[in-house]
């Protein structure tokens, strides 16, 4: 086996010493420059095992040397091994926004419809619905910028990336070394808590949003995690119980989960799945909703007329985002086709292939220019017409009335759950007695402590009232249950459903409390 340096066959230690066991066998000698050597023999096999660890160790401080100077290079700012769409290098050693003003403008688009729909997912679904493109990186080695529609790993990046708030960060993954299977893995992970990065340096650049705001947003992505951490209130999900998330118990400090049938009931699991125990705590969610909304709405009743301003001018917004989008888009394509007619007419008309290719590049642009052209007319031509006088009183006195404008038909339970959420960080609750003991804790800082009445079993919503119950047991010593129908339905009272009385839903009720049928013979009970 011939070769200039031997221990450079192996990569480690381990393998040298392996290969030179299998050569010993096998009788092969080594030789370079400075002598040849048989493993076999043992003072030979000790002089190369010597080389190899000194080889080795070689290595190791050239690795260690290289990985120190690019750690240096990070804690001064200035390692850029990729750039973020939206940013370019400028000088080697910094990075600045890019210049184009579409790019900007699609980024900010991402952090503001963030901030107004609070999820990652209804962000990515609005882009795709109204076929928003963002910008991605295409060829790596060119550094060009393709538009293309979103993926959630493109919104995610955004929203999650520290230097679109004009940071500096390294080191935000972790390495684990782990053995499967008799094999070494490498498990790499994202931190998450910016306090664990090896280097952050805030004001490195120029940033589309604060650091606060990213801050926000980050513990808004870590919130909105269902069922992966033990402090997050997960996203909003549809369903009528408004406070799935918030509620915490107070014995064992674990989330209540909502259980939906004819009604909705709050439940701690506590330790039922895993040491088949009894539930810590359960109860119907209607009127614990009912009394925290009410709560809510005491708070924000001074706060009705911003928000009624506030949503006359998001309504008058709402389609300068998209076209905000479009204007920057129409005039790149433009200047694009441009660009491609003037390459076509320099080209030698003799040569077909070259001139073929940059007329198809030139149609492509064009066609390009004629459909957004086409969304741009389809989007002022569909321009939603202006707040008339009535509607803009309207919306103010929904301003002045919270109450009316929460319990308004238009109003859904994913917008009731998101005010609730922007004012109540969390709820710990506990069943004592008849009633539940509840401890709001605000946004701001504050506190408060309500009791709860809590309906007796087999109450809901649904329960017929028990005036009405007690008129018929008065009346059914006096008439059949047809002409009790006729007395209720006379007097206006209805079922516990909101429906008119029949001869089968008084007998169902007798049946249910107990009551006794008349009897034809005599005024009286009978079996």
């Amino acid at each position: 086996m011939l070769s200039l340096e031997a221990s450079r066959l192996a990569r480690n230690g381990r393998d040298w010493h392996t290969l030179l066991e299998f050569c010993g066998l096998v009788g092969t000698l080594i030789v370079y420059e400075d002598g040849v050597y048989d493993s076999a023999s043992p003072n030979d096999r000790l002089l190369l095992g010597m080389k190899g660890t000194m080889s080795e160790m070689e290595l190791s401080v050239f690795r260690q040397r290289s990985t120190e100077a690019m750690k240096q290079k990070a804690r001064r700012g200035e390692l850029f091994l990729t750039v973020a769409i939206g940013y370019v290098k400028a000088g080697g050693d910094r990075i600045e926004k890019d210049a184009n003003r579409r790019v900007q403008e699609a980024i900010a688009l991402v952090f503001r419809k963030f901030a107004e729909l609070q999820t990652i997912r209804q962000v990515l679904v609005w882009c795709r619905q109204e076929k928003v493109l963002l910008p991605a990186l295409g060829n790596s080695a060119a550094g060009r910028v393709i538009w293309r529609l979103p993926v959630y790993p493109t919104v995610h990046h955004m929203l999650s990336n520290p230097v679109y708030a004009g940071a500096y960060a390294f080191g935000r993954r972790t390495a684990r070394v782990t053995i499967e299977n008799g094999r070494k893995r490498v498990v790499r992970s994202m931190q998450r808590d910016w306090r664990s990065w090896e280097v952050l340096i805030r004001d490195h650049h120029e940033g589309y949003i604060a650091w606060a705001e990213y801050e926000r947003n980050q513990q808004l992505i870590a919130d909105n995690t269902n069922g992966k951490r033990f402090m997050s209130r997960g996203a909003v999900r549809t369903g009528e119980a408004l406070l799935p998330g918030l509620l915490r118990c107070a014995r064992c400090g674990k989330k209540l989960h909502v259980r939906y049938g004819q009604t909705y009931r709050y439940e701690c699991a506590g330790a039922f799945n895993q040491l088949a125990a009894a539930r810590c705590i359960t109860f119907g969610g209607m009127r614990v909703d009912h009394v925290l909304a009410k709560e809510v709405l005491d708070r924000l009743q001074p706060l009705g007329m911003e928000a009624a301003l506030a949503a006359v001018e998001t309504l008058s917004q709402q389609r300068s985002e998209k076209k905000s989008q479009l204007d920057p888009a129409l005039q790149q394509a433009r200047y694009e086709a441009a660009r491609a007619q003037r390459q076509y007419d320099a080209a030698d008309p003799e040569n077909r292939l070259v001139a073929g290719e940059l007329e198809r590049r030139w149609n492509e642009r064009l066609a390009a220019v004629r459909d957004l052209e086409l969304e741009m007319h389809q989007l002022d031509s569909d321009k939603a017409p202006a707040l008339t006088e009535a509607d803009r009183e309207r919306l103010m006195a929904l301003g002045q009335d919270l109450v009316r404008a929460w319990e308004s038909p238009g109003t859904t339970p994913e917008t009731r759950k998101k005010i609730i959420r922007t004012v109540i960080a969390e709820i710990i609750v506990d069943v004592v007695g008849d009633n539940l003991e509840l401890i709001i804790h605000w946004q701001g800082g504050d506190h408060t402590r309500l009791m709860v009445k809590r309906n007796r079993a087999g109450q809901t919503r649904w329960t017929t009232d028990a005036e009405v119950v007690d008129l018929v047991r008065a009346l059914a010593r006096q008439m059949p249950d047809e002409t009790i129908a006729a007395v209720l339905n006379r007097s206006g009272k209805t079922t516990g459903h909101g429906k008119s009385w029949t001869r089968g839903r008084i007998c169902s009720l007798r049946h249910q409390h107990d009551i006794a049928v008349y009897h034809d013979t005599r005024r009286g009970y009978a079996r």
